[in-house]
């Protein structure tokens, strides 16, 4: 500025938000807006930096307006800490490994994995584009494990470009310099590192028993990524036939197709219809193997008939029953999902072995059918089955029901079983802040509900590798209390192909030699360690100290009990402490049915041409609208919230453009009444949304400014905008100043919603960034906040007047009467000046009365 007025060449003739996002998102690049000041950083020490532990969204398909809800929330609150002078660390992950990821490829690019093939150098897959024809397994080809991984690295690389470039459209303050990716080097050294300090702690350890098993993806389920999903079913009758010949004993079971696999009849120990039983034996239909009848008090006496069938594994409480009542395991569905060849030793007698053969090879569905024939034909089917629907299992992203098979699988351990680490973890989620403070309890819930430990490892291909290597024995079988551990120094390892320290690539496989671990981590195990991906744990320790732990950790309210739990569980193993003071999460997205948006429901919404068409401002406008735990309904045909931030965000730049056409002389101070008292209730809004912030409540601190921000619009520059101009007039710099002072509050309240808007105007007269400038403190300024309410009252009634009296708002008026309170009246006159300007008002007069009003109005005649 010059002379207090900006160089009118920086401001358009027409401001319009369309181009901003281009605009800004190169310049912030340029200038390095959002980069972390490292050396600022370790000057100002760990109080001084405020560190995210941002998402890592799932690099496998697109982006939704979900992630577009969520993450705004968290760049309002970035913004705002680095406008209060932190040195701000926000980096960015990208969450590539995981079965997510798997079958996205296989369907792209027309691909299966097969580790017995050998690598293809050059391999061009069969299709590309996902066009639905490489869908079905029977059309995928074949290919190498490392054939299939490059084809993974290939297509995550392409969808992460188109990932930062909606986010860096939606304004994002990130810093793109600081980014990760889940299946990188460093990660893979992270979190092999960190599995290997859990394993040499005791921590985790390896285990044979009964795990949740998806047929279609082939691979191991942990428990928080279950589901449950209503399904048909049907009671199927039984009769097993009492050992002593005495009668028969009748269950009703909705999985008959497990009867090969039953160990036991179950009932609770307070039946009295049961009680005989207990201790005795009874042989179970078609396979006539004799099983025991035992209480456990998990048994309910009002399903069915009150005695159940115990079977290995039909479901989680067979499981339970199993290891409690320590019963064999006479598994009978492998790994495909298919009934396996081989009947288990129990099965002895002719018609037994007879019955299975017809089940071998089946499909559960298939088996289930055939075994309810034999059941009708033997005649031990009672009735006809009854159908009813219940919940059932179901992995989160699979398509038919979990089963659960017997395998040997890695695991950390989470409190299930250990009261003490139970009671650490409870102890350090009430150590953090929650926004909102409710969302603790479905932590603790969740926590205090664990059935089991943390099932980390997967029978997948892209992912990281399990960091072990096995002993052989004389017979070539593997010696599980021999595991081969790598030094920190190798890592990262993958050992199936890598050989282990003290041996020889010749000894893979052989006798006496080693074989390497095939499994790889479920992507939580990954997933659950981004604080020290991100943050640089054992591998920048001056990092680490500058921003662990963490302050803030935004997410979903739907994967608390996955990333959050899992998070802090690693934080708690290896640090003894919480990876973040604070969580922040966000609501779902829901339809206008208020149905959460979900692919499998096919109502989500992609925001790319929700961004184009109403601008990026608009669509931070309706996430900031919305606080922290609370569902959001979108419309996409009727996106209202959209709108009116669009209309808030086209408003400031011609509110800005305005307000700089007034110059303010240098020695100008505020010395009107009016202008005094729009700061004095601007310096609240500024209290009110610091207080918002501090608390994450951004959609209290959007409100209170975008409230004042419309009376100052409407009132308070319409009352003074004559002053302003007047140079003549002894009020015009108080006039000039005031709105230079609100128009530079407003900006930067406005700056962590309105990014683009924002920026641009304040462009128009300061050299630095908005996002990089102080965040307003209350100026002090005494004034009274009632000058401005009381007049723009009065100038609401004159407009009222002029229209009843269907004239122009310009109709110059020679005189009117106003009649309010004499407190009121006192007011006025403080403004008469502004009033009788804006209203084109000759004379004022006033009249006491109880209520304000315009009571009389007098205009100036017209020239015909």
């Amino acid at each position: 500025m010059t002379d207090g007025r900006p160089a009118q060449g920086q401001i358009p003739d027409k401001p319009a938000l369309e181009g901003l996002e281009d605009k800004w998102d190169a310049a912030w690049s340029e200038q390095g807006t959002y980069l972390f000041d490292r050396v600022r950083a370790a000057e100002v020490g760990r109080e001084g930096v405020y560190s995210v532990d941002t998402p890592p969204p799932t690099a496998s398909g697109s982006l939704h307006i979900g992630h577009v809800f969520s993450f705004t929330h968290t760049d309002l609150k970035v913004r705002y800490e680095r406008m209060r002078g932190k040195t701000v660390f926000y980096p960015m992950g990208w969450d590539d490994n995981g079965l997510p990821t798997e079958r996205r490829v296989q369907n792209y690019y027309g691909v299966r994995c097969d580790p017995s093939l050998a690598y293809v150098p050059g391999f061009t897959p069969p299709f590309e584009g996902g066009d639905n024809k490489s869908s079905r397994a029977a059309d995928q080809v074949p290919v190498s494990r490392r054939n299939f991984i490059e084809l993974c690295e290939r297509l995550t690389v392409e969808d992460e470009k188109h990932f930062e470039a909606l986010f860096r459209q939606l304004g994002l303050s990130v810093d793109w310099t600081q980014t990760y990716r889940t299946i990188s080097d460093d990660t893979i050294r992270t979190s092999q590192r960190a599995f290997l300090r859990n394993l040499e702690r005791g921590e985790a350890y390896q285990d044979l028993a009964p795990t949740m098993w998806d047929i279609d993806f082939r691979t191991a389920i942990a428990q928080a990524e279950l589901e449950e999903r209503e399904q048909p079913a049907a009671f199927h009758r039984v009769a097993f036939h009492k050992t002593d010949g005495s009668g028969d004993v009748h269950i009703e079971t909705t999985r008959p197709e497990l009867l090969a696999a039953c160990v036991a009849l179950v009932a609770h120990p307070d039946d009295e219809r049961y009680q005989p039983l207990f201790g005795t034996t009874v042989r179970t239909p078609l396979f006539d193997v004799e099983v025991p009848v035992l209480a456990h008090p998990l048994a309910q006496p009002d399903k069915g008939s009150g005695i159940a069938m115990i079977c290995t594994f039909g479901d989680v409480t067979d499981i339970i029953w199993w290891r409690e009542l320590n019963l064999p395991n006479r598994t009978i569905l492998g790994l495909d999902g298919r009934i396996v060849p081989d009947a288990p030793d129990a099965i002895t007698t002719d018609g037994g072995k007879a019955a299975y053969a017809e089940l071998a090879g089946k499909t559960v569905f298939s088996a289930k059918k055939r075994v309810v024939e034999l059941l009708q034909e033997s005649g031990e089917l009672i009735g006809d089955p009854k159908p009813f629907t219940h919940v059932v299992k179901f992995y989160e992203k699979g398509d038919r029901p979990m089963e659960i098979v017997s395998t040997r699988q890695w695991y950390i351990r989470n409190g299930a079983r250990d009261e003490a680490l139970r009671e650490k973890l409870i102890s350090l989620g009430a150590s953090m802040s929650w926004h909102p403070d409710f969302m603790r309890v479905r932590f603790d819930n969740w926590t205090n509900g664990l059935t089991g430990d943390w099932l980390v490892s997967r029978q997948r291909f892209f992912g990281v590798p399990i960091p072990v290597w096995y002993a052989l024995d004389e017979n070539g079988e593997r010696d599980y209390d021999r595991v081969i551990r790598p030094d920190d120094a190798s890592l990262p390892v993958d050992p199936s192909t890598d050989v282990p320290a003290g041996y020889t690539a010749d000894q893979r496989g052989v006798p006496g030699g080693f074989e390497g671990e095939n499994d790889i981590f479920d992507t939580w195990a990954t997933s659950s360690l981004t604080p020290q991906l991100a943050g640089g744990w054992e591998r920048d320790p001056e990092l680490w100290n500058l921003v662990a732990p963490f302050d803030l950790r935004p997410q979903g309210q739907d994967i608390i009990r996955t990333w959050l739990f899992s998070t802090l569980l690693r934080s708690a193993l290896e640090d003894d402490r919480a990876p973040w003071t604070d969580a922040a999460i966000s609501g779902f997205i829901v339809d206008p049915d208020r149905k959460k948006m979900s692919k499998s429901k096919g109502n989500v919404v992609t925001p790319a041409d929700i961004l184009s068409q109403h601008g990026s401002d608009a669509v931070r406008y309706w996430a900031a609208s919305s606080r922290l735990g609370t569902d959001a309904a979108f419309d996409p045909q009727n996106p209202t919230q959209v709108k009116i931030g669009r209309r808030l965000a086209i408003k400031v730049l011609n509110a800005a453009k305005f307000v700089l056409s007034f110059p303010v002389p240098a020695d100008a101070q505020v010395t009107h009444a009016l202008d005094a008292s729009m700061l004095t209730a601007l310096d609240a809004v500024v209290r009110d949304a610091t207080k918002a912030l501090d608390a994450y409540d951004h959609a209290r601190a959007l409100e209170v400014t975008e409230s004042f921000f419309w009376t100052f619009c409407d009132d308070y520059l319409e009352l003074v905008k004559e002053r302003a101009y007047n140079q003549a007039d002894v009020g015009q710099p108080s006039a000039a100043l005031a709105l230079r002072i609100a128009l530079s509050t407003l900006l930067r309240l406005f700056a962590p919603v309105l990014a683009f808007a924002a920026e641009e105007s304040w462009s128009w007269f300061n050299d630095s960034s908005v996002h990089n400038a102080e965040w307003p403190e209350p100026l002090g300024i005494e004034g009274d906040p009632a000058v401005l309410s009381i007049v723009g009252e009065a100038l609401i009634g004159v407009r009222r007047a002029k229209t009843e009296a269907k004239v122009s708002q310009k109709a110059e008026v020679s005189q009117v009467t106003i009649a309010a309170p004499a407190e009121a009246i006192a007011v006025l006159r403080l403004a008469e000046g502004d009033l009788k300007a804006v209203g084109r008002i000759a004379e004022i007069g006033y009249a006491e009365a109880d209520a304000l009003s315009v009571s009389e109005i007098e205009l100036v005649p017209q020239e015909a």
